[in-house]
């Protein structure tokens, strides 16, 4: 049976349909936009009585999961999407650490970047279990 005029097929290969993968790009822009906040502004404000130890870690981490967890819910490559969050992992510490004053790498930091991207890749992995694909 053909499809129905009112509502296309998804694209080949693609495991959401349309409307859902448009949603997945919009969150995908949202959390790369997050992420490069995150990880290029040149100072990280410091407010005094607030430090909570590690919550920098938690920050990575998730800037990381969400971008890899709408990146795959796009409908995009996993592997491209894993080659991608680990590499700039590496890649965002070294370029805090030579170009912006104030910001250092920091390997604890690329730990909690690759954990973040493993977070997002099990994420995604568990969705489409639960959806059935």
């Amino acid at each position: 049976m053909p499809p129905s005029p009112a509502r296309p097929p998804a694209t080949a290969g693609t495991t959401v349909a349309a409307p859902r993968r448009r949603a997945w790009v919009v969150a995908l822009v949202l959390a790369l936009a997050v992420q490069l906040v995150v990880l290029y502004a040149p100072a990280v404000p410091d407010v005094p009585g607030t430090s909570v130890p590690g919550a920098d870690k938690v920050v990575h981490a998730a800037v990381f999961a969400a971008v890899t967890l709408t990146a795959l819910r796009a409908g995009l490559s996993g592997w491209v999407v894993a080659a991608y969050g680990l590499a700039h992992a590496g890649v965002s510490e070294a370029l805090q650490h030579v170009l912006l004053a104030g910001r250092t790498g920091d390997g604890g930091d690329v730990a909690a970047d690759v954990a973040g991207v493993v977070a997002g890749l099990l994420a995604a992995w568990w969705l489409s279990r639960r959806d059935g694909r």
